[in-house]
């Protein structure tokens, strides 16, 4: 295990009920991330999406790609929010959806990057459930000061 719960804490700020990396299996510097999120019943979004078929939202699924995106420019300029920094999640483009998303699945979350400039990163990520492809996009984060 590359990163578990507890480091994965240290290099997002997000907290329940937005956190959506649970695990970091794999992480190369500058390269790639492999990264996956349990996607469990009791996730507060089933309740409205939707109450007889629960599917979790697309919206969310990019949310964990970048998310992992995040970890990974954290990881390779050796920084963390604690020192006061973020990663926005400012674009994405060629989203595509393959397959829902739903409870019991467990959402692998790949991301390598394709560049990175001025602290502007883009990514090619990929999210798999059993080696079926739920999501594929490309991903534009980037890096800001805010306190």
């Amino acid at each position: 295990m590359v990163m578990d719960i507890n480091e994965i804490r240290e290099y997002l700020p997000h907290r329940y009920p937005f956190l959506l990396v649970d695990r970091v299996t794999e992480l190369a510097l500058g390269e790639t991330i492999v990264a996956y999120k349990n996607v469990s019943i009791n996730e507060p979004f089933f309740n409205g999406h939707f109450p007889h078929h629960p599917i979790m939202p697309g919206v969310l699924v990019i949310e964990a790609l970048a998310q992992a995106c995040g970890i990974l420019g954290f990881k390779t300029v050796n920084k963390l929010p604690a020192d006061g920094y973020v990663y926005y999640l400012v674009g994405s483009d060629n989203v595509r959806f393959k397959r829902p998303v739903m409870p019991g699945d467990q959402l692998e979350l790949r991301a390598d990057v394709i560049r990175e400039k001025r602290g502007i990163w883009k990514f090619a990520c990929k999210a798999t459930v059993a080696g079926e492809v739920a999501c594929e996009a490309d991903i534009i984060c980037a890096e800001r000061k805010v306190a």
